[in-house]
């Protein structure tokens, strides 16, 4: 089953971000190659949901860092290797013969631009395949090494021992080759192997989003979270923060199926959407196999995650606020029917409608939520009356963030803690602020 997530998750996590906003791929994009860029973008749009895929590529991508992997190749090889392989205009075949002019006037053969791109294309290609081939034979293929399990890689090393990678690896690096074996490298490079030899690329790009990754763990002090097989319906997680946040407080959290559901309470700024952020953040890396921000983690797999962090009205169906968190909710409920394990949260909800409804409602859904074991919930709300009432629901585990008043001042620890909070300090926040004796201000001032 594939992992499943939203457009509506991805930015409440902020997983692409916006325009000219720093995101979390932007956390790990720093790869050498263009192609590398566009598979690590194309990782985070397709998380994993398989426990041995998980733990594989965090393996990998571990042993990478441990190892101070360095991405050895220029990105001008690939840069000249794919525009090569681009032109797949058979005129432009390299003949074994050596143009003649008559030819070149007839256009049978390449141009002298042509030939130019195809020779440098050819010679890029083979410093391409003796470095990879070195990269397996010195670093990859060692003892100890996680990629001697890896089937791609055992594959690109069979790939390696075949034409025309055989016959590359056996040429004098140093020695420029004759046109004849140039035009005999063209035929089997760019036409008669040429799935065999994006195969090989595609591999070497995987290696960059997996170096890259590793750099990005070992410079931020990343861990590699543990995949446990859905059955178990555990996680585990010590001092997660959020990775965009300066001097972020770390918490911990440990659900199982007997306290499936996290009811969060805590005032306005106290931290709570942060903390939604932080956790759906790191569950979504988890699930990529990728480091994430916290000392230690372990999770089952689930197959897929959905939040609702900052929903926006629908105005283009005529929805308000409330009934975009009612579509939102069927959704959920749809995947939910369809015996999917999955990892939700809910940020406020039911803050659309008034309080009478959104208490209603949020004991109704968090109820129904509970009898569905196999997932996880984390729902905040300022409506604490539901939690009182909630409490009757034996996998409900309820906790908060708290604020310690300094005089007048709310002080937030940003530390989760255990049970409920009626903290409400909006009031304080305002007359801290002044607002209310600007606006009587101004009202004096109109009447004098």
């Amino acid at each position: 089953m594939l992992f499943t997530t939203d457009k509506q998750t991805q930015e409440d996590l902020n997983i692409y971000g916006k325009q000219g906003t720093d995101s979390i791929l932007s956390l790990f994009n720093r790869t050498a190659t263009l192609n590398g860029s566009k598979l690590l973008e194309e990782m985070f749009r397709y998380p994993l949901s398989d426990v041995e895929a998980i733990n594989a590529r965090a393996e990998n991508i571990s042993y990478l860092g441990r190892i101070n992997a360095v991405f050895s190749f220029s990105s001008e090889q690939f840069d000249r290797a794919e525009q090569y392989m681009v032109n797949t205009d058979e005129r432009t075949k390299l003949s074994s013969e050596k143009p003649t002019l008559e030819k070149k006037l007839s256009n049978l053969v390449a141009s002298n631009a042509d030939y130019k791109q195809i020779v440098e294309g050819i010679n890029a290609l083979t410093e391409i395949m003796r470095e990879v081939h070195s990269l397996l034979n010195n670093i990859l293929l060692l003892a100890g090494s996680p990629f001697k399990n890896d089937p791609e890689t055992q594959s690109i090393q069979t790939l390696l021992t075949t034409e025309p990678f055989s016959l590359i690896l056996q040429e004098n690096p140093k020695a420029k080759l004759p046109h004849e074996k140039l035009a005999g490298y063209d035929a089997m490079l760019r036409f008669r192997y040429r799935e065999t030899v994006k195969q090989v690329l595609q591999y070497i790009y995987r290696l960059d989003v997996y170096i890259t990754v590793a750099r990005t763990a070992t410079e931020r002090n990343y861990i590699f979270p543990k995949a446990l097989p859905k059955e178990e319906h555990i996680i585990k997680i010590a001092g997660f923060y959020h990775p965009q946040l300066k001097n972020a407080v770390g918490n911990n959290l440990t659900i199982t199926p007997d306290s499936n559901i996290v009811f969060l309470t805590g005032a306005n700024m106290a931290g709570k959407s942060t903390f939604m952020k932080s956790l759906g953040i790191a569950m979504y890396l988890a699930h990529m196999g990728f480091p994430v921000a916290a000392r230690e983690m372990e999770f089952s797999v689930l197959d897929g995650i959905y939040t609702t962090i900052n929903l926006p009205d629908n105005l283009g169906i005529g929805a308000s606020h409330f009934y975009a968190e009612v579509l939102r909710i069927k959704k959920i409920a749809k995947e939910l029917s369809m015996g999917k394990n999955i990892f939700v949260i809910f940020d406020e909800l039911f803050r659309g409608t008034n309080v009478k409804d959104a208490y209603e409602a949020t004991i109704a859904i968090t109820t129904a939520f509970a009898k569905k074991r196999d997932s996880v919930f984390v729902i905040s709300t300022h409506i604490i009356e539901a939690g009182e009432v909630l409490k009757e629901q034996a996998n409900i585990s309820f906790k908060y963030l708290p604020t310690r008043m300094n005089g007048t001042t709310p002080e937030y620890t940003y530390t989760l803690e255990n049970g409920i909070t009626d903290d409400r300090h909006g009031m304080i926040i305002i007359n801290n602020e002044g607002i209310l004796e600007l606006l009587k201000k101004r009202k004096e001032a109109k009447t004098q």
